[in-house]
């Protein structure tokens, strides 16, 4: 035998090539060249990992592969399975067992209808006699049955005996007499082969039959969580016609623990929660009556939820408290309606509209439902709020352009932003303020403190006029009581101004001292009964820009969105916001002239029993603005002699005013001297008040002076001042050099 040298391989043996290869090299501890050894301070240890970043890494993938989209395939195919087999069992049980007329007897019973219950108990003691009769009848089946297939099996032997002997005498054969007999043992052995065949196949394939036949029928009847769910499904369910089963559905899945076995006790799976669904607009509305031990809050706390367990955007779904305890109102829009634009407003698209302040109602938008929402503003204090850049502006225009249709209305206005969006009111309003310093908020409170003067006035005329027998029909038709509205954009400048007055009291801020604050604060408290009304616009409302006093001294309260619910509570008041006002839910430039309105519930198109409502308000642009002006100051006769407060003021005489309006009266009050001073020359003292009275007679000896604890002016005091001045003029002529 020849020795192989296991140093060199091998590459042919007996013909055949291979390939052995060579020795291996012995295995050593020791580094190699390429890979020298490291160790003390240049040894690079190794890399652990805490528990807790294991913990986190395993909980990251856990929640990947939960999520995955392959594992919620198989939970949905599974669960398709499982809604099958617990139809096929409850259909079932339902069958055998009077489980239906029980159920249906209670929720009818449950509903008050009496009548209908006592029908259902009736059917459901009729089935159970007719259940124990079929059970009798089975019971007396069996000894009938056996009998049957003794006599049977007698008949067929027989039969096939004598067809035998007919074949055998026939065919001259004994062995026929036997022949149909065997042909029928045979029959049946043919029959027990092929069962033996194929009972296996089938008995291995009935599950597969039954898992098919239970999927199948899950499927069309299983009501899958959304998030598990296909792509395909959620886009069907934005379109699904909402029923009282998916509501129930949608409501048991909402991840209220207490909710869900309530609704799982209840004898009709709790369609007794639902009430009736009415089309109402672009949506459905429906009442939910919720099980003790939830509370409306609950539910209003998962609104996202419940708006994406039916198939809805969270802005789709309206959640409101309903006069019945322990309740909730949805109005669930159809899908994509809320993002539809509404139609232009009736003042642009009807040239013949009219506004009537006293019995008219402004045409502001439509209301969720698409239906037209009206607005009342006779005698009512309007606040509009929103954060910027949202259409509050447009809004409140929107109502002041309907009033100026009213050729009765008298119109003040101060644009504290001054960018021309209330440039159309130009011919319309007897005074129009536009910009943002100072200057301008100075003007726009005197203006304020005018109207509080005119107040004033009017509510003494009232008083000698009541005293004479005028009814109040009579007085408010009297054209000195036209309505008078005085409207402040931006006011959260008015309020947070750091003007100081002559006077050493503040333009803004919210104390007693603040001007405007106490001038709109006086004409929320009485204005409204002698049609003396102002309406404010303020930006991003917080307690500084939006006192409470005045907020909350307003009839009509209306917010855009705003940023926060503690917003919402400034603008709206705290019972809507409790109610279900939502206006920081909006979203920002989605909803743009979308508003929440609160307040007075007689004044806005509020829904049955509820204390606020949302509408979209008709946008109105710059150029139909402009184009409705016109049309009030065609009406108006060419429109009216608007005057700039902030413009220069004319040169005036006010000692020689002051004694042409005391006449003959040797006393005067200072309010009255005012009243009287507008009336000589409204030009320039439009906007004048006590305070810039008594600044320009101080240093005069015709300064006011209290008498019976009222301010007054004296005409003594009066033509001294007059006298000491032509004194003055004189002396100064006599002492002047000559030329």
């Amino acid at each position: 035998m020849t020795a192989i040298d296991e140093s060199k391989p091998i590459t042919e043996v007996n013909g055949h090539t291979v390939t052995i290869p060579g020795p291996r090299p012995p295995i050593s501890d020791a580094p190699s060249a390429d890979q020298p050894e490291t160790s003390g301070a240049d040894a690079q240890p190794r890399k652990r990992t805490s528990p807790a970043s294991r913990a986190r890494t395993a909980l990251r993938a856990t929640k990947t592969a939960a999520t995955h989209k392959h594992t919620r395939t198989v939970i949905r195919q599974g669960a398709y399975v499982l809604a099958g087999g617990r139809h096929m069992i409850r259909r079932t049980w339902e069958s055998r067992t009077p489980a239906v007329h029980e159920r249906m007897a209670r929720a009818a019973s449950a509903a008050g209808d009496h009548a209908n219950a006592l029908e259902w108990e009736a059917r459901a003691s009729k089935f159970r006699q007719e259940r124990h009769a079929r059970r009798i009848e089975l019971v007396k089946a069996v000894p009938h049955a056996a009998n049957a297939v003794l006599i049977g099996t007698t008949i067929t032997f027989g039969g096939l005996l004598a067809l035998g002997i007919v074949l055998g005498y026939a065919n001259h054969n004994i062995h026929d007499v036997l022949g149909p007999i065997e042909a029928a043992v045979q029959a049946v052995r043919w029959c027990v082969a092929v069962f033996q065949v194929a009972w296996l196949p089938a008995l291995l394939a009935s599950p597969v039959i039954a898992l098919a036949g239970l999927y199948a029928t899950g499927r069309r009847r299983a009501e899958l969580p959304t998030w598990v769910q296909s792509p395909e499904q959620r886009a069907k369910g934005l379109d699904e016609v909402i029923t009282p089963s998916i509501l129930v559905t949608a409501l048991r899945d909402l991840g209220h623990g207490e909710l869900r076995r309530k609704i799982k006790g209840m004898d009709d799976a709790g369609a007794e929660m639902i009430g009736p669904v009415t089309t109402a607009g672009c949506g459905i509305e429906v009442d939910v009556f919720l099980p003790q031990g939830v509370s409306t809050a609950d539910i209003q706390a998962r609104r996202q939820k419940l708006a994406e367990n039916v198939g809805r955007h969270k802005h789709e779904l309206f959640i409101t408290i309903p006069p019945r305890a322990r309740a909730v109102r949805l109005w669930i829009a159809d899908s994509g309606a809320l993002d539809e634009p509404i139609g232009p407003s009736p003042l642009v698209t009807d040239v013949s509209s009219k506004a009537d302040y006293r019995t008219g109602r402004c045409p502001w938008g439509q209301s969720l439902r698409g239906d037209r929402s009206t607005i009342s503003l006779f005698q009512r204090h309007i606040l509009v709020t929103g954060i910027s850049n949202q259409g509050k502006t447009a809004s409140l225009r929107a109502l002041i352009l309907w009033l100026a249709l009213d050729m009765r209305v008298r119109l003040w206005l101060a644009d504290f932003k001054g960018v021309g969006d209330w440039a159309m009111f130009a011919g319309l309003a007897e005074v129009l303020i536009q910009g943002p310093t100072d200057e301008h908020v100075i003007a726009g409170t005197h203006m304020a403190e005018a109207g509080v003067a005119e107040m004033q006035k009017r509510t003494t005329l009232m008083q000698e006029l009541t005293a004479r027998g005028w009814t109040q029909e009579k007085i408010l038709a009297d054209p000195r009581f036209a309505p008078l509205v005085l409207v402040f954009d931006e006011a959260q400048k008015a309020y947070g101004s750091s003007a100081v007055g002559p006077d050493k009291r503040p333009y803004g801020g919210k104390g007693n001292t603040s001007r405007y604050f106490q001038a709109i604060k006086a004409i929320h408290d009485q204005g409204r009964a002698v049609n003396v009304t102002a309406a404010e616009g303020v930006q991003d409302p917080t307690n500084e820009n939006l006192p409470v006093r005045t907020r909350e001294g307003n009839h009509i309260r209306a917010s855009l969105v705003v940023g926060t619910e503690s917003q919402a509570v400034m603008a709206l008041g705290e019972n809507a916001v409790n109610a279900g006002a939502a206006p920081h839910e909006l979203r920002q430039g989605a909803d743009k002239g979308t508003l929440v309105i609160a307040g007075d519930i007689t004044a806005f198109d509020a829904p049955r029993g509820q204390v606020y409502t949302t509408i979209r308000t008709h946008y109105i642009g710059a150029e139909d603005a402009v184009a409705l002006a016109d049309r009030a100051k065609a009406r108006r006769g060419g429109g009216v002699a608007t005057k700039d407060a902030t413009a220069e003021p004319e040169s005036r005489d006010v000692l020689a005013d002051v004694a042409q309006v005391l006449g003959s009266d040797e006393r005067v009050r200072t309010e009255e001297v005012v009243h009287r001073l507008k009336s000589l020359a409204p030009g320039h003292y439009a906007t004048w008040t006590t305070s810039e009275l008594t600044a320009a007679l101080r240093d005069t000896p015709a300064a006011p002076y209290k008498t019976v604890g009222t301010m007054h002016v004296g005409l003594s005091r009066v033509r001294e001042a007059l006298e000491e001045r032509e004194n003055e003029s004189a002396t100064d002529e006599t002492d002047a050099p000559e030329a």
